[in-house]
């Protein structure tokens, strides 16, 4: 039990190299990962190919210690062993800080420490590096480390993921009070949270999460704090704010395309990059959350190629143990030579349906000096009064498109980049289809973009194959009669029809979403006035895929994402207040005057390099 600051203790394992039975002399570099999951249970993302189940943390802990580490498991605050309240994500600076102050002091360290863990055990890093503690000599942070999780991972665009909800719905079945007392698990069990996702906004007293208050408290916080002020600066939760003062250690960052943390993943590359002295490197795969063993996402296939093991890197394992074996005993094994960049370029399969009913959409890796990647060059896409999109600017009297946005009846959120959704939303690579597996579907069957809210555009069909890699924006001139609103845009793949798909298949690449309360600034919310025509540019997640000759470029532009985001009342309310809701005429122009249009990254597939075979490990 190691004593923070304030005197509580935080319950921690450490795995020492032993011979006989007892412990080598000698300090040795220490790796250590902080979770909020149980320092004794099993990572689900621990699994190489070909195991059956994930490995235990004592399993990957024993690979590191017979390659000379002593390994550190410890219990975050409020969580499993570990003493005092858990506040999601704002205690792991100070306690991380105290921790690695705590290591140092042993006579088995040597007084360098690595960092490891995917998602919140990413979180935890950044959070502890941004008060730069002692010891903390190299990062290996998997799909996570908030660059500002006011604009990703929980506020995005102004509006509020629900992941959030689904999350502490999920993990306050682990809290002590739920450990302690059996009613309090059986009462959230008997919680229907489908059906609370339908009763939004949840107040206090009011949620599925309310057996637990401390839980209720700090989501219900969240949802409410709309404007970027000093809660979202803190410590945990905004490394951008520390970027200049980031402990210049070697970092590897790795994350996914239907990740929930492909902008913090990028915006730390970045924030990492000033100054060019830190090595860092960069892998993006076409997975979920975690899954980098994985061959699919969603409904798609990407083929063996898409795994990291094999294709990146021998295993997970030994690509952290070559990792620290450089960083933390100086060990000469070229691992600076390898690709800065490594990204995975989806699309270029056959198009028809694999064993499995899945879409075989296919990929490759590739391998780059930075990012964003330097072959790309920005194209500009033009949002026509007609349905199309192309490089042609729109006609001056084009007129715009309206369409009525009810809160009562929204979009649908099927796939994309998400994640802790479940067993409420998933995300991945889907066909914008509605079906009876995706939350407030209503017509199974029907696309999305029948509805009358929903605008598609889509180009002609390719005349070659088009690479879209890098940051996309969508920029738009629109207006509402309401004194708040939102506006989406999905970025998809629209393959044409074929017999395994008579109807084609739009497979969702990427999305956003922006609440126009913040038009101005983040900082200053300031109503609507209706009618008022503005710009505003909505910033999907970056992406790689490969739009295959025959294929078309779609946008599609709605109001509404959910239960991906919460969904605006349209009334102007507080922030996860208003209780009764408006249904807003909105429209988007489209007229040469007020542009709206979409920017894509594109290069030309033949000058992308393909990542080098992979060359045996050392």
């Amino acid at each position: 039990m190691v004593r923070m600051r304030d005197g509580i203790c935080l319950a921690t394992d450490v795995y020492r190299p032993a011979v006989g039975g007892r412990p080598v002399e000698g300090p040795l570099p220490v790796i250590m990962e902080r979770t909020p999951y149980g320092k004794t249970q099993r990572s689900r993302s621990e699994i190489e190919p070909g195991m059956s189940q994930p490995m235990t943390r004592t399993e990957v802990a024993s690979h590191f210690v017979r390659a000379g580490y002593v390994m550190i498991y410890q219990d975050c605050r409020g969580r499993y062993n570990s003493e005092g309240e858990f506040t999601k994500y704002l205690s792991e600076g100070p306690d991380g800080y105290d921790t690695c102050a705590w290591i140092v002091e042993q006579p088995w360290c040597n007084g360098r420490i690595g960092t490891t863990g995917l998602s919140y055990a990413a979180h935890t890093q950044a959070a502890l590096a941004c008060l730069n503690p002692p010891g903390l000599a190299c990062m290996v942070m998997d799909s996570g480390g908030f660059s500002s999780a006011y604009r990703t991972g929980i506020r995005q665009g102004g509006a509020f993921e629900l992941k959030q909800l689904t999350w502490a719905y999920n993990n306050a079945k682990e809290s002590p009070e739920a450990m302690a007392d059996p009613l309090v698990r059986e009462a959230l069990e008997g919680e229907d949270i489908k059906a609370w996702f339908s009763v939004m906004p949840w107040s206090e007293g009011r949620s599925p999460v309310r057996w637990v208050p401390e839980y209720e408290s700090y989501v219900l916080e969240q949802w409410r704090q709309g404007a970027f002020g000093d809660f979202w600066k803190k410590v945990g939760i905004y490394a951008e704010g520390s970027y200049d003062t980031f402990p210049e250690v070697p970092i590897a960052l790795m994350s996914s395309w239907y990740d929930a943390y492909v902008r913090t993943t990028f915006d730390n590359y970045e924030g990492f990059s000033r100054g060019g002295k830190r090595p860092l490197s960069l892998i993006m795969g076409p997975w979920l959350h975690g899954n980098r063993n994985t061959t699919r996402s969603g409904d798609a296939e990407f083929g063996p190629q898409a795994t990291i093991a094999g294709n990146v890197t021998p295993t997970w394992l030994e690509f952290r143990r070559r990792w620290f074996d450089r960083w933390l005993k100086d060990i000469d094994n070229k691992v600076e030579a390898e690709p800065p960049v490594r990204l995975f370029l989806m699309g270029g399969g056959t198009g028809r349906k694999t064993e499995a009913g899945r879409l075989d959409h296919g990929g490759r890796w590739i391998e780059t000096s930075r990012w964003p990647l330097p072959e790309a060059r920005d194209q500009a896409f033009y949002l026509h009064r007609d349905g199309r999109l192309s490089e042609e600017l729109p006609k001056a009297d084009a007129v715009p498109l309206s369409y009525d946005f009810d809160p009562s009846d929204p979009v649908p959120t099927i796939g994309g980049a998400l994640t802790s959704g479940q067993p409420v939303f998933e995300g991945g690579a889907f066909d914008q289809r509605e079906a009876p597996q995706f939350f407030g579907c209503r017509q199974p069957g029907l696309p999305l973009s029948a509805r009358r809210d929903v605008l598609s555009f889509e180009t002609a069909p390719l005349e070659r194959d088009v690479a879209v890699v890098g940051p996309i924006n969508v920029e738009l001139w629109v207006s509402s009669d309401a004194l708040d609103t939102d506006f989406t845009a999905k970025l998809i793949d629209v393959y044409p029809p074929s017999e395994d798909y008579p109807t084609g298949y739009s497979m969702i690449v990427t999305d956003g979403i922006f609440r126009c309360r913040y038009r101005k600034s983040w900082e200053h919310p300031e109503p609507l006035a209706p009618g008022e025509a503005f710009k505003i540019t909505i910033e999907p997640f970056a992406t790689a895929n490969l739009f295959a000759k025959g294929h078309r470029i779609r946008v599609d532009i709605s109001s509404s994402n959910f239960p991906k985001f919460d969904v605006n009342p349209n009334t102007g309310d507080p922030e996860g207040m208003g209780r009764t809701r408006k249904v807003a005429r909105n429209s988007v122009f489209v007229d040469a005057a007020r542009p709206s249009r979409m920017i894509l990254p594109v290069a030309e597939p033949s000058l992308i390099k393909s990542l080098r075979p992979l060359a045996s490990a050392d």
